[in-house]
């Protein structure tokens, strides 16, 4: 029987994408939830067999069990939290209005300009 390697052949499943808005991975048919500030930035989702051990470099979501049944979800209760918070504080915000950038004039000087002020339609 030979030796084995020097380094351990890579095993489970590794993935890289951007995040979703409603901040959810798919896996194997099952959805995970990730923490939602990380919307929009690339993550990187390891598993093995037995467990979804991390999401990303920053925001690992726990160590959920890995679901065997099909069309599953996963959902941190912390995770649902932080996005009501942050969908709160981003309804929170207000925008100025915008102001125009150029000058608004009365429809009278156009007729001023082309000598239409005095112009007599013939009407009685």
């Amino acid at each position: 029987m030979p030796t084995l390697p020097p380094v351990p052949p890579a095993v489970g499943w590794r993935t890289s994408l951007r995040l979703p808005r409603d901040h959810y991975v798919r896996l194997d048919a099952n959805d995970y939830s990730v923490y939602p500030a990380m919307i929009g930035r690339r993550v990187e989702v390891v598993a093995d067999l037995d467990r979804v051990p991390g999401v990303l470099r920053r925001a690992v979501g726990g160590r959920p069990a890995r679901l065997r049944g099909r069309h599953r979800s996963v959902v941190d209760p912390a995770h649902v939290a932080a996005a009501r918070r942050l969908r709160r504080d981003r309804l929170s915000v207000r925008r100025p209005t915008p102001t125009p950038d150029v000058e608004i004039r009365c429809l009278a000087d156009y007729d001023t300009v082309l000598g239409l002020d005095n112009f007599d339609s013939g009407v009685a």
